[in-house]
């Protein structure tokens, strides 16, 4: 086998793509936004339910990036500064929060109450807001009345996945649309051929 064959066999089709001389990914991307601009326009066509649409009320953000990050620090370490849960650390958890309520691992419980655990955290008040942002978001507090905090979401599932499952979809059971998918029904894609919002996973998972 010579070098070209050789080559040639460590070629694969994304590298074709990209490279050739032809360059034609960019022509499939120059006919998938043919219409002459990279949004979904008007069309004469048979309605497409990914078509752009008006929203219901004039849009001030162009984009979203939104981070779920399932395993990243307790909100407890960043931003919800609890000093009475601080000052009964160490301390058992009171009978009336446990009673007539489920958690996960409660055959534990049996052998020993839980403990209480508050943050070892610092915390400093920021901007006009005065909130509270801890050490480890120390530039965070430069902005933080630029900010949207929303502290009221909760779940009474005790589990991750089906707790993760309702915070991006609204219920704990597979199949229903997540926000990506909503997004996309309400204001459409940026192209008909391409789709409204695509996600990113890290980690091997």
């Amino acid at each position: 086998m010579d070098l070209i064959q050789s080559k040639l066999l460590e070629t694969t089709r994304r590298h074709f793509f990209g490279q050739c001389a032809v360059g034609l990914g960019q022509m499939a991307l120059a006919s998938l936004l043919r219409n002459g601009s990279i949004r979904a326009g008007e069309s004469t066509q048979p309605i497409n339910p990914l078509t752009s649409k008006a929203p219901h009320f004039p849009s001030k953000a162009k984009s979203v990036i939104y981070l779920f990050m399932a395993g990243g620090p307790s909100q407890l370490d960043l931003f919800e500064y609890k000093p009475k849960l601080v000052e009964l650390t160490g301390k058992p958890i009171p009978e009336s929060f446990l009673k007539g309520k489920r958690f996960a691992f409660m055959d534990s419980f049996s052998r020993e109450v839980p403990k209480l655990l508050g943050s070892g955290r610092q915390f400093h008040r920021y901007g006009k807001s005065g909130r509270y942002v801890s050490e480890c978001l120390p530039h965070l507090g430069r902005v933080v009345d630029d900010l949207a905090f929303v502290s009221s979401v909760y779940t009474d599932n005790f589990n991750h996945a089906p707790a993760k499952i309702f915070l991006n979809t609204g219920s704990t059971r597979f199949g229903r649309p997540s926000m990506g998918a909503w997004v996309t029904y309400g204001i459409g894609s940026e192209s008909q051929d391409l789709p409204g919002f695509v996600v990113l996973q890290s980690g091997p998972r």
